[in-house]
């Protein structure tokens, strides 16, 4: 509505209106009454593009809850919950901490929610709450490297990610100052790594794609980037002290800003 905007914390979601600086309602609020009984946080939040009475957020245990603000003042439930089941015999010391949403971002027609854990980006469609529509492997050769990550905190690091305005394509950031751009139209096989840096094709790897389509009548699919399990395309090692972590897609063209280091970059395809 061009009035209102949100602001999150760990335990909170605030309502704001532009108009008046020194007010806000708390319209989620996840707090325990004791706080050895927390078992979640909030981890990301954000309007729907279209409906400003609909919000998403999401949390540490890897769910994202859509809530509508005409249902009371404290949105203490939700409207819908999407997660995925955990696999049977899946389960490890580190299942929660990669689960674990760091960032999500509503598609610009606001039917779809993209999604960001540690290892995968994830597409949902809001009309279906069973399980996501669209699954991409962003680092899948992290894997076996989970217990060095945790040692140096690397496992709690917060990705974030985006869609291109059209919604044929997604993106988000790894390990070396690598990004990942896979398309999500029905039939794309599209999965292309770029490097940010000033010759962004030194680690490009890419297979092909198939013409662009929109979001409609897509079906569940598991994707993987094109890699190499712990060597880029020239068979050099990843660099886990360097990462990108920040990116975002322009709302109507085909360019994407990417944030590495102290630098930020520019490609427009």
């Amino acid at each position: 509505d061009g009035e209102t905007f949100i602001s999150a914390d760990d335990l909170r979601i605030n309502l704001w209106n532009l108009e008046i600086s020194n007010q806000s309602f708390n319209i989620v609020d996840v707090k325990p009454a004791n706080m050895e009984d927390l078992t979640e946080v909030i981890t990301s939040a954000e309007f729907h593009p279209n409906h400003c009475n609909t919000l998403a957020y999401s949390s540490s245990k890897g769910s994202i809850r859509l809530i509508d603000l005409r249902q009371s003042a404290l949105c203490d439930s939700h409207a819908k919950l999407f997660e995925e089941p955990e696999a049977p015999g899946s389960r490890s010391f580190f299942t929660e901490i990669i689960a674990s949403i760091s960032d999500i971002k509503f598609a610009r027609d606001g039917r779809y929610i993209l999604s960001r854990d540690y290892m995968t980006l994830k597409l949902w469609d809001i009309n279906m709450d069973s399980g996501p529509v669209s699954t991409f492997q962003v680092h899948e050769y992290l894997r076996p490297k989970l217990c060095d990550l945790y040692e140096n905190d690397s496992i709690f690091d917060k990705f974030e990610c985006c869609l291109s305005g059209d919604g044929t394509r997604v993106a988000t950031g790894s390990y070396s100052n690598l990004f990942r751009v896979f398309g999500c139209a029905p039939g794309s096989t599209e999965a292309t790594t770029l490097e940010a840096s000033k010759n962004p094709m030194r680690r490009q790897v890419q297979t092909p794609s198939r013409p662009s389509r929109s979001l409609s009548s897509i079906t569940r699919v598991v994707r993987r980037g094109a890699e190499s399990p712990g060597v880029d395309a020239n068979g050099n090692t990843f660099d886990f002290t360097t990462k990108l972590l920040h990116l975002a897609w322009h709302p109507s063209e085909n360019s994407i800003a990417c944030a590495a280091a102290n630098s930020l970059y520019m490609y427009y395809a």
